[in-house]
């Protein structure tokens, strides 16, 4: 992709704040959810529900909500999301005043926050590109600012303010995060409408999802970009399910320590995020998705070999750096170049990939520790991201990536991406751009 001339649109500011703002509510309520539920109970498996009870809805009917982004006004289901989920967080809230909350009601506030998330990330997703009008280069730029601000506001200032506020109540970062969704609602209410395609037939909703499904997987770019996340997920859980006994067992780091290590791989993701574009535009933004991935591998493959902490802190920034630049770079590329009727449920489909994959890499990571040693998980990691790396080469190649940006350009000609095999246009429910 090819750095364009045109600036960002005064709405893209209020959208970046507004994301700002909620990722600072997520950071707090991230670390301060399972504090509180640990002043409720000590069972690792009730904590465990807790913690995944917000993946759950991605699972359940994470393409289904696609759908249905795809058919609504996807600034007003940021919106209507937002202010529910400020309603939604003031009742544990009330309940931590009462002295009567308890570990299901935390579950099902969990749940519920999960499935807001399902909606309003789809549909911020799919409202990005019809702001910037597809633009390549805005979309990088436009990203790289988006990811750099939620990992500034999720991963450093949020965990601290939420472990601060819990100090003065249970409620207190309940009602935090509430006030953040909130200030989102009334910033993302101010943003421009932007046209929303219309189908010229309305198929059933199943209908719709299985052909956004279908989309990605007889596409190969689209199916290269989804595997990037899905097989990532399963390495990255199994390295981060041993990572903290790693650190303390193999390179002698305590608790302080190892919020260390974790501050130098958000750092490294700050970088990462940060010349993302420059990365696409030297290299390509095929070649470029690539390189981050053997990067991933290879700094994933240092970890497991470091003698001591420093090493491991290197390896832990470079792997985010990696990653920083592929959460810009790939999402930039699906939003170029998918039809704007298909955009809610390609990305839901690929998210949905990834939330499947990161309970089997959890699980791997375990059974590898326990059957031969807390090292092999992530040597196994970065077996599995190199050879994912070499995989997906050929699938997100600068050839392919170009022929699919000209494409979904105006005067491309097709809604369809030059790399979809013919014969799945007749794909039922696929809808036209036009």
């Amino acid at each position: 992709m090819t750095q364009g001339t045109g600036k960002l649109p005064t709405g893209f500011g209020r959208l970046w704040t507004a994301q700002t703002v909620s990722s600072l509510g997520d950071g707090v309520s991230h670390a301060a959810l399972p504090l509180i539920a640990l002043t409720l109970t000590q069972d690792p498996m009730a904590l465990a529900v807790v913690t995944a009870a917000g993946t759950l809805p991605w699972l359940l009917f994470g393409v289904l909500g696609g759908a249905l982004v795809d058919r609504w006004d996807r600034r007003r289901t940021m919106w209507v999301v937002d202010a529910a989920r400020a309603v939604l967080l003031a009742i544990p809230a009330a309940a931590a005043v009462l002295d009567v909350l308890s570990i299901p009601l935390l579950a099902a506030v969990a749940f519920l926050l999960g499935v807001g998330g399902l909606f309003f990330d789809t549909a911020a997703t799919a409202y990005l590109p019809d702001l910037l009008h597809r633009d390549p280069a805005l979309l990088e730029r436009a990203n790289s600012r988006l990811r750099g601000a939620q990992t500034a506001m999720s991963g450093f200032a949020g965990p601290p303010a939420g472990s601060a506020l819990l100090a003065l109540g249970r409620a207190v970062p309940l009602l935090a995060d509430a006030v953040s969704f909130a200030l989102s609602a009334l910033l993302v209410r101010t943003l421009p409408a932007v046209p929303r395609p219309v189908p010229e037939v309305r198929e059933s909703l199943l209908r719709e999802a299985r052909a956004g499904a279908s989309y990605v997987f007889r596409d190969r770019v689209l199916l290269g970009l989804a595997l990037r996340p899905a097989v990532g997920n399963v390495a990255y859980l199994a390295v981060e399910t041993v990572l903290a006994l790693f650190a303390h067992d193999r390179l002698g780091i305590d608790t302080h320590g190892f919020g260390l290590l974790l501050t130098a791989e958000a750092t490294g993701g700050l970088l990462g995020a940060g010349i993302a574009s420059h990365l696409g535009r030297r290299l390509g933004t095929g070649t470029a998705l690539t390189c981050t991935a053997a990067l991933e591998g290879l700094a994933i493959l240092g970890l497991a070999a470091a003698p001591n902490p420093y090493v491991a802190g290197l390896a832990l920034a470079v792997c985010g750096a990696g990653m920083g630049a592929t959460m810009v770079l790939a999402p930039s590329l699906r939003q170029a170049i998918v039809p704007a009727p298909l955009m809610g449920r390609v990305a839901s489909t690929s998210r949905m990939l990834a939330m499947c994959a990161a309970p089997v890499g959890a699980f791997l990571g375990g059974w590898l520790a326990t059957v031969y040693d807390v090292r092999t998980p992530l040597f196994a990691a970065a077996g599995l991201l190199l050879a994912m790396t070499a995989v997906t080469a050929s699938m997100t190649s600068n050839r392919r990536v170009e022929a699919a940006l000209r494409a979904a350009a105006p005067d491309g000609g097709t809604d369809r991406p030059p790399s979809q095999d013919p014969a799945a246009e007749g794909v039922p429910g696929v809808l036209n751009a036009s």
